[in-house]
């Protein structure tokens, strides 16, 4: 099955039956929460015991209590309308597996960065990767139990992303919180088709 390009117009591509996104963000931050919640089908995951080896490789801090990791990836399916598919596709937090990223980022429409407001500095990895190519993101930040609560313009500016990039709260337990995430995504990248394919005044004729 082929995916739309990112280079594609995206008033095309959401047009198309079936669309291509990333959930990304740091270790621990709950993308593989997201997906499972959302997925209309049992999500695809491939999450291993985390052991003594992984010991000052992985930095657990904030998240000592995490007993699993994905070491390639979440996928998992949601129907917006009988036209158009989401078909999203976790990636894997640790930096020993970045390297994966830039093949699951190929041909990906858009991207939400999951944020941990106990270590947001984990996402900036994220933000980073997606402005580089280009490729449309939103932020949300995953509500923890009894972690800091800011504004969302405070994250922006701790993130220092534009004031036009959409960034929101949830709580990917949910599904209906997760889903408002994409539903998010998706307005955000029908605005910007709009605004890519809004002719200009034309000049007048020369006489």
């Amino acid at each position: 099955m082929a995916f739309v390009s990112s280079e594609t117009s995206a008033t095309h591509a959401l047009s198309a039956s079936a669309v291509k996104i990333l959930i990304a963000g740091g270790f621990g931050v709950g993308k593989t929460t997201m997906v499972g919640s959302v997925s209309e089908i049992r999500p695809l995951r491939t999450e291993e015991m985390l052991t003594e080896l992984s010991s000052g490789v992985d930095d657990l801090s904030g998240v000592e209590d995490k007993t699993t990791t994905t070491v390639a990836l979440d996928f998992g399916r949601i129907t917006i309308n009988p036209e158009l598919i989401l078909y999203l596709f976790g990636t894997p937090g640790q930096q020993r597996f970045w390297f994966m990223w830039d093949e699951l980022a190929y041909e990906a429409l858009g991207a939400v960065v999951l944020a941990d407001t106990r270590r947001l500095e984990s996402c900036f990895a994220a933000v980073d990767f997606f402005e580089r190519r280009k490729i449309p993101f939103v932020v949300a930040v995953n509500c923890f139990d009894n972690a800091p609560l800011y504004e969302v313009q405070e994250v922006r500016e701790a993130l220092s992303i534009d004031n036009a990039i959409p960034t929101v709260l949830c709580d990917v337990r949910k599904r209906n919180s997760s889903k408002q995430v994409l539903v998010t995504l998706l307005e955000y990248l029908i605005g910007l088709a709009k605004s890519a394919t809004t002719p200009t005044e034309a000049s007048s004729p020369v006489q």
